[in-house]
């Protein structure tokens, strides 16, 4: 296996990673598939941006406050490394379910990563479209 290809198996790690850490619904969990700095930036579906890893996590936290069940099955587009950076573009099936109601979805999204301290992390989680 070439040093591309491994890189590109470890991002799709963190990418799973990350998505089970969606699903469970524990900050504690999200917290460790980000970066935690003043960089990172992240716009959830019909929000503004966040800048910041503390803005980031409120964010999530209210998210997770709100959802009492959510699901993904991330189908992968395209995966690309650059040296320290990674982006990864996929379409989300997404089931969610807030207080009694159920709701499905799909959006397009696209993720970046960067290797720090040997690991991949969430930088940015860009603008995402939903396409259903």
């Amino acid at each position: 296996m070439t040093d591309l290809m491994a890189a590109e198996e470890a991002v799709l790690a963190a990418n799973e990673r990350f998505y089970r850490a969606f699903e469970s619904l524990d900050i504690k969990e999200m917290e460790a598939v980000w970066l935690t700095t003043a960089s990172v930036q992240c716009i959830h579906p019909g929000w503004g941006p966040l800048s910041g890893w503390s803005d980031v996590r409120d964010s999530w936290v209210r998210i997770f406050n709100n959802t009492s069940a959510m699901s993904f099955t991330p189908h992968v587009l395209h995966v690309a490394v650059q040296g320290d950076l990674a982006w990864l573009v996929c379409i989300e099936e997404i089931t969610s379910r807030h207080v009694d109601e159920e709701h499905s979805s799909q959006v397009l999204a696209t993720n970046l990563f960067e290797r720090s301290g040997g690991q991949w992390l969430l930088r940015q989680s860009p603008p995402s479209r939903r396409s259903r």
